[in-house]
């Protein structure tokens, strides 16, 4: 029989800065999970916000288009990774485009990759960290903060299923 504990958030906020290079920072799980203590974490839900640096919406340079995108993966990267990546937990992107002849709030949209980060039976974590990585490109008017709250409950598994989980999300 599963223990389930009550639901809590986890929230991280990344600067992917907007130079179109790749930023990551670890989200350190060790409170939650402890695979040889048969402790995994469940993410039942995601919720990303990408902002300017004091959380408002992104502006766009004149005549400009530019995009952002985040990553949550169980193997730190050194870059963006498919979503068919076995580490890939979730993933997102977000093009602006300003028609404006002066800095300006884009038209935004999301429709390449729409962010579906609800999962049924939510999605179970197994390693000590998971990581946030993103990048944007150069045409936002600031940096660009990835911030990033996560549903999760902890829960108990068997010690040879919960160690099986976690070798699956580490290692190459």
């Amino acid at each position: 029989m599963v223990k389930k504990s009550d639901s809590f958030f986890i929230r991280q906020t990344l600067n992917a800065d907007n130079d179109n290079t790749y930023q990551q920072i670890p989200l350190d799980l060790g409170a939650y999970v402890d695979a040889l203590g048969k402790s995994v974490l469940r993410i039942h839900n995601i919720a990303v916000t990408f902002s300017d640096p004091n959380g408002k919406a992104l502006e766009v340079t004149p005549v400009a288009a530019a995009a952002a995108q985040f990553q949550l993966v169980t193997q730190s990267q050194t870059d963006i990774v498919f979503s068919s990546n076995r580490a890939v937990i979730s993933s997102g992107k977000l093009y602006g485009f300003n028609a404006d002849s002066v800095d300006s709030y884009p038209q935004v949209s999301h429709d390449t990759d729409v962010l579906p980060q609800m999962w049924t039976n939510g999605y179970l974590v197994a390693v000590d960290a998971i990581y946030l990585g993103g990048q944007a490109s150069g045409n936002w008017t600031s940096d660009v903060y990835m911030s990033i709250t996560l549903e999760c409950t902890v829960e108990t598994m068997s010690e040879a299923s919960a160690m099986a989980l976690a070798l699956s999300q580490q290692g190459a």
